[in-house]
């Protein structure tokens, strides 16, 4: 039955029922007398009591869509509206579904785009960096080295000096060149890249990063360890940057059917501070995956955020 059914018949059986006391013991005379009055208002209010129950009751799937509506969010899937109700009510709630279902595709097709070209480009980028940039530096540094060895005493000093923060300069330029194309992933694999990563964070700031990396981790596609070690950069980047932190850790281990990836830091938490557009890059790339990005309070305080990756465990292993 349709919904404009069933609330014309929901309202006719109040009318009806109206109808059927009025042609019975209930009358009414001309003028009205003050006991038929109060007949007729209680009569009132008790069809508009019972109209508002049987609508409610009858539109209430409609209110759990309406809330599934206002707190849906395309980065944090959750279950869907359950069809119930009557005829084009479950088939409204159907439809939203797979509307759902189809906006989740093409963002995840989009974003995967989009991602795909980000790390191409910070690939270039790395290149050029390390290619040309830095063996330009090298070169001046080389060049410098040569000129202060037949400079003047007075000369020498300052040419040292210019050594150094070319130096210094050549040194930032290739932890750059790092943090944008991961090549100890590529070559060595996570827990490595993790290791080098935790190792960079320690070297130039003064947080203090303990890691435990699981020595039976399943093996990784290429992506699934991008992904992974993308999350715990972010992460790390956002506790130097604003949580004010002075100690992290640093987890990766095996699960039943998934890798857990937790960072966990002793800051000032995240708060009712609006999620920022780097803890929404990782919700995008945990997508792309299948995998599920939580970011949370940790149980002392701090932010917690914690990443499980689906993996395909083999026959036989619980």
């Amino acid at each position: 039955m349709s919904l404009f059914w069933r609330i014309f018949l929901l309202n006719a059986a109040v009318l009806v029922a109206a109808t059927l006391l009025l042609l019975g013991p209930v009358t009414v005379s001309t003028p009205v007398l003050l006991t038929e009055a109060v007949v007729l208002t209680v009569g009132l209010a008790a069809m508009l009591v019972a109209n508002a129950a049987l609508l409610r009751v009858g539109l209430a799937p409609l209110h759990r869509l309406t809330r599934a509506m206002t707190t849906i969010d395309l980065l944090q899937p959750e279950p869907r509206p359950v069809p119930a109700g009557q005829a084009d009510i479950a088939d409204l709630i159907r439809a939203f579904n797979a509307m759902i279902d189809r906006l989740e595709a093409e963002r995840a097709t989009s974003a995967a785009s989009a991602l795909s070209a980000q790390e191409a480009e910070r690939r270039r980028i790395a290149q050029e960096l390390h290619d040309e940039v830095g063996q330009t530096l090298t070169a001046v540094l080389l060049e410098l080295g040569q000129v202060a060895r037949h400079a003047p005493e007075a000369v020498r000093v300052q040419l040292v000096q210019v050594q150094e923060t070319t130096r210094d300069s050549l040194d930032e330029i290739r932890r750059i060149a790092r943090r944008l194309r991961p090549g100890v992933l590529e070559e060595l694999g996570l827990t490595s890249a993790l290791k080098a990563l935790t190792a960079e964070v320690t070297g130039h700031t003064d947080l203090t990063v303990r890691q435990h990396l699981g020595a039976d981790l399943p093996a990784l596609d290429g992506e699934a360890e991008l992904v992974i070690y993308r999350v715990a950069q972010e992460a790390l980047t956002n506790t130097v940057r604003h949580a004010g932190a002075t100690g992290v850790e640093l987890s990766l281990a095996r699960e039943a059917g998934h890798v857990r990836l937790r960072i966990r830091d002793d800051g000032r938490g995240v708060g009712d501070a609006a999620e920022g557009a780097g803890i929404r890059g990782m919700r995008e790339r945990a997508l792309l995956i299948g995998a599920q990005l939580n970011v949370t309070a940790g149980p002392r305080g701090g932010t917690e955020v914690r990443l499980r990756v689906p993996v395909d465990e083999p026959e036989g292993r619980p």
